[in-house]
């Protein structure tokens, strides 16, 4: 239990820090706007999100409390 806090803690520090270096990040979405049989149109759009700060601020101090608790706790 003390190996998978301390891992759960470093992947929410490392992805806490990748969501300030890297806020935004872009994707395409396929949407179906018509079909006729087996004739179907789609139309791809990119779009964008954003990881909102305080996301990332949580995230940071997860993984610090995380990482802390994995390495004193007695096991």
């Amino acid at each position: 239990m003390k190996r998978f806090v301390t891992i759960l803690g470093i992947v929410f520090l490392l992805l806490g820090i990748v969501a300030l270096v890297h806020p935004g990040f872009e994707y395409n979405k396929q949407t179906e706007v018509a079909k006729i049989g087996s004739l179907r149109a789609t139309v791809e759009q990119q779009k964008t999100a954003q990881v909102p700060l305080g996301a990332s601020i949580v995230m940071l101090i997860s993984g610090v409390v995380l990482i802390a608790l994995g390495l004193r706790s007695k096991q």
